[in-house]
């Protein structure tokens, strides 16, 4: 928690049970989406805050989409 205390962020990959298309990148402010083979999504990549992660939760509930996981990376020591 002292990366996200200190406004660092952390880095986050969160799964979703479908592709997203090039339309909703916009909705996901800098996150990387990845279609998988297996017809899930991942979102990647820093958010600044617990608000920010609400925030791109609150967005996958409103397009109807299912929340497979939520995963928080530590970053490496020395590292920001």
């Amino acid at each position: 928690m002292a990366n996200v205390a200190a406004g660092n962020g952390a880095q986050y990959e969160i799964r979703i049970n479908c592709h997203l298309g090039d339309q909703w990148l916009d909705w996901f402010d800098g996150l990387t989406v990845t279609n998988l083979p297996n017809g899930e999504a991942t979102l990647t990549g820093e958010l600044a805050d617990q608000a920010a992660l609400h925030g791109v939760l609150n967005r996958i509930r409103d397009l109807g989409l299912t929340l497979i996981a939520v995963n928080r990376h530590e970053h490496a020591e020395g590292t920001n």
